[in-house]
């Protein structure tokens, strides 16, 4: 137990000052940073043995670099004109889903970040699949309405969309199980 001690305040010591600079240089302002590095210290205590921390430097900036980029994923947001779509008259269009109201915080949270990766798994998608599922799910096309826009054929089309639809369900399996 004293051994244990001893290696927090010896860190505490000889890395707070190192620590604190590096998590301050790659965050906004002197709280983030105190935050960050008072959930580092917490970690380094919440370990029962830290006799098999080889490098414990390593290991402190590496769970500080963690700690940052948790705290960006979850400052991280989309604006609602990055989730709409142009129609041919130049109107916004936003998907009904991105307009319903009445959740709780912790519904409304899951839901950002299920769009969000919805989203982004979406914008990896190759153009022309892409485009094809974005018209006939989210702006409600047909296939047939988008064949004809695009001058391509009906088959072309539903290749486009089941090769877009197969890469995101692969691309989202593990968010689904999980929700």
């Amino acid at each position: 137990m004293e051994q244990r001690q001893q290696s927090i305040v010896y860190a505490v010591q000889n890395y707070g000052k190192r620590l604190f600079s590096f998590i301050r240089s790659r965050v906004k302002n002197d709280e983030d940073a105190e935050d960050i590095l008072q959930d580092v210290w917490y970690q380094l205590s919440s370990i029962i043995d830290t006799e098999p921390i080889g490098q414990l430097s390593a290991w402190l900036f590496r769970v500080s670099r963690n700690r940052i980029v948790d705290k960006k994923r979850k400052q991280t947001t989309l604006s609602i004109e990055d989730l709409a779509f142009e129609d041919e008259d130049g109107e916004m269009i936003f998907p009904e889903a991105l307009l319903s109201a009445g959740l709780n915080p912790e519904e409304e949270f899951e839901n950002a970040y299920l769009k969000e990766m919805f989203f982004e798994a979406l914008s990896e998608l190759p153009e022309k699949q892409r485009e094809v599922f974005v018209m006939n799910e989210l702006e409600e096309m047909t296939l047939q309405e988008i064949a004809d826009k695009t001058g391509e054929s009906i088959k072309t089309i539903i290749s486009r969309k089941r090769y877009a639809v197969a890469q995101l369900r692969k691309r989202l399996e593990n968010m689904y199980n999980e929700y």
